[in-house]
């Protein structure tokens, strides 16, 4: 397979809840140019994006939606369920473990890490808070695959050192620093801030979206 572009696979996790929604709904078939709306993309982009993995549509007929739905959770690796563990139990790691519908995305948090002696050894949302040299050990019974990193920025290389040694493959990381991590290991960041920024530019520049689109 040739390298897929961030920006579709960004797409597909967007098509996917939108196909979502129309089987919720019982609707059965859908074409690109409907997802393309929803989407806010082009039809053709849409017939790109897909491209990449397959034929999955009929001329002049459209999609099935619950066949492409499908295919678009086996290609996004959400035909099985994933294990997570919280690395940091400040207030944003608490929010993140409050959140209730992990398990309806296939994601089931399994275990909470902190380095604070305050906080090792409380339940927070249902999970014991072990300390981070508790972790290669929780990796390895509890069958973590990802790990969220939501620990202050001075402390994250750290604290993914630690987790790709316990031989985490996946990072989501919340704190606002790149991290370095060896080839095989795939770091999504999550940046508020960086969000923010984007904004703040097509605010500014509101005819440049939609020339680039």
């Amino acid at each position: 397979m040739s390298t897929i572009p961030t920006a579709t696979i960004s797409r597909l996790v967007t098509y996917l809840r939108i196909l979502t929604s129309l089987e919720n709904q019982g609707i059965k078939n859908t074409s690109s140019e409907q997802l393309a709306e929803e989407a806010q993309v082009s039809a053709f982009q849409v017939r790109k994006d897909l491209a990449y993995f397959g034929r999955f549509g009929t001329r002049g007929a459209g999609y099935t939606v619950p066949t492409l739905r499908r295919e678009l959770r086996r290609i996004l690796g959400l035909n099985r369920p994933w294990n997570v563990a919280i690395i940091g139990m400040g207030r944003l790691g608490q929010a993140i473990s409050d959140y209730p519908h992990f398990e309806q995305y296939d994601f089931s948090l399994k275990a909470c890490f902190d380095n604070n002696a305050k906080v090792i050894g409380q339940t927070m949302s249902g999970h014991q808070v072990y300390g981070m040299d508790a972790l290669p050990q929780v990796v390895k019974e509890k069958g973590i695959d990802i790990g969220f990193l939501t620990v202050p920025q001075a402390a994250a290389q750290a604290a993914a050192d630690a987790l790709v040694a316990a031989g985490i493959k996946g990072i989501l990381n919340f704190a606002p620093v790149v991290i370095n991590v060896p080839r095989e290991v795939h770091v999504e960041p999550v940046d508020f801030l960086a969000g923010l920024k984007r904004v703040s530019f097509y605010i500014i520049n509101p005819g440049l979206k939609e020339e680039l689109a």
